[in-house]
């Protein structure tokens, strides 16, 4: 007989467990069912332990390439990459026994193994040894994510063509690597290796790397990438992806001309699918697109009533933080508790490539092509003392404004620790902040911060210190 519940999430990742517990405190009888891991992709083998590894790619920069700015220098200096990576799987574990903590915490049955749906209100768990386990519900919650986007052709055999997965386990490094795609993976990858002095090569189809962010911020990073010695290759399309003996071939077409490249390694980053398959979902009546995403409305219910859908298997914002927020308000529907309707276009964006980039809302050229006046508020971080002081300056602060209401339609940054810099102004547009409140709340001195304030000044035709 089946054990009975109010709400079961399918999937453990940020949107799946945050879901769960936030339907648990809204006095929801629980159940989770991931296949795999607690914590999902995000915790285990993305976001992570790849800023672990940032973070010791910063530090490798300075060793290597920024010695003398600092007074320091060596003689031998020995970086193993290998420390690096268990140092990312000791935060990863930290954080995923947290999750299973929170499960206990929450009274949250938690069940391992795949999940299909059996019947609109019926899940069906076998886990690994095949042991089938029938669960009920009044609700369920589809938070199953996404998996690297990988052609047919490409053949990825884990060593000379990886993905993501691969790449974050790997523990040593290639000598030389042709990232494919230059989103967020791309980037953040192409700055860890390159750290530790791989030859990086950035293949994109697109006219510039990061193109989903503002242009000038993808010049930014371009001449930033230069300068450590990435090479970017923008408007070109892979045609080929070969292993050879040695490695690797790609083959790009740009103008009408093939080029091979050739490395040790290559890494497809060139987008997400979302795990909607054989889970049950068309056969339970579930409306999935074309492109294979879980279709919800605003309340984060599919076409059939009681299933619920959030995070990447929707396809609204592929980001942790933007499926947890609607695992929040599909819990606070379920229970009929208030909640709020998410506006995915003014969602915050980060990427820790270095120099990090962050931003939300409109670009320059969207809010202009959707018909707005706008005012423009700059300030480069080469003006910054704090910025100055800890040798990182790169970059700049761009908020885009409405000129007749002051509405910050955007906002566009790159540069250090930009993404901790972003929920300030985040938080201004969901309160319906103008320019002039942040240019008038007193900001400490020396702190990255200021530059907030001084783009704040900036856009109201104030700029006081450039």
């Amino acid at each position: 007989m089946a054990e009975n519940f109010d709400v079961i999430v399918i999937g453990a990742g940020p949107a799946g467990y945050v879901a769960a517990i936030r339907a648990a405190q809204l006095k929801q009888k629980v159940a989770i069912v991931d296949k795999q891991w607690l914590g999902g992709v995000c915790l285990n083998v993305g976001c992570i332990p790849s800023k672990s590894l940032l973070k010791n790619a910063e530090v490798a920069h300075t060793l290597r390439e920024r010695g003398k700015d600092f007074g320091f220098s060596f003689d031998n200096l020995k970086l193993d990459y290998g420390v690096a990576v268990k140092r990312s799987r000791q935060n990863s574990d930290r954080l995923t026994k947290g999750v299973g903590f929170l499960m206990k915490k929450n009274n949250i049955a938690v069940f391992m193994g795949e999940a299909h749906l059996s019947g609109p209100k019926a899940v069906s768990v076998k886990d690994k040894d095949g042991k089938l386990t029938d669960l009920a519900a009044k609700n369920i919650i589809v938070a199953t994510g996404a998996s690297a986007a990988v052609p047919a052709a490409w053949k990825v055999d884990g060593e000379k063509v990886v993905t993501y997965l691969e790449a974050i386990l790997q523990e040593k490094l290639p000598k030389s690597v042709i990232v494919i795609g230059s989103g967020a993976i791309g980037v953040e990858f192409a700055t860890v290796w390159s750290s530790y002095g791989v030859d990086v090569t950035v293949v994109e189809m697109l006219p510039r790397i990061v193109p989903l962010e503002d242009e000038e911020v993808s010049k930014e990073l371009e001449k930033e990438f230069k300068k450590r010695g990435i090479k970017c290759l923008v408007g070109n399309k892979v045609e080929s992806v070969e292993a050879t003996k040695s490695g690797v071939k790609v083959t790009v077409s740009a103008d009408g001309k093939a080029t091979p490249l050739e490395a040790e390694q290559a890494l497809v980053a060139i987008g997400f699918r979302p795990n909607s398959k054989g889970l049950g979902l068309e056969e339970v009546g579930v409306k999935i697109s074309e492109r294979g995403f879980v279709e919800v409305n605003e309340k984060m219910q599919t076409n059939v009533p009681n299933i619920y859908a959030i995070g990447d298997v929707t396809g609204k914002l592929m980001l942790a933080h933007v499926g947890s927020a609607m695992g929040i308000v599909a819990a606070e529907n379920i229970a009929g508790a208030e909640t709020i309707t998410l506006d995915y276009e003014m969602m915050p964006r980060a990427t820790y490539c270095q120099p990090q980039i962050a931003s939300f809302g409109l670009t320059e050229a969207q809010a202009r092509e959707r018909g707005h006046n706008i005012k423009i508020g700059r300030f480069p971080f080469q003006a910054n003392g704090k910025a100055l002081g800890l040798g990182d300056y790169a970059g700049w602060v761009k908020i885009v404004m409405d000129e007749k209401y002051g509405e910050i339609l955007g906002a566009h940054m790159i540069g250090p620790e930009v993404t901790e810099l972003l929920p300030e102004l985040t938080l201004a547009h969901m309160m319906e902040l103008t320019p002039h409140e942040i240019a008038r709340n007193v900001h400490a001195h020396p702190t990255l911060s200021e530059v907030l304030m001084e783009a704040a000044h900036g856009a109201e035709g104030q700029a006081i210190h450039i």
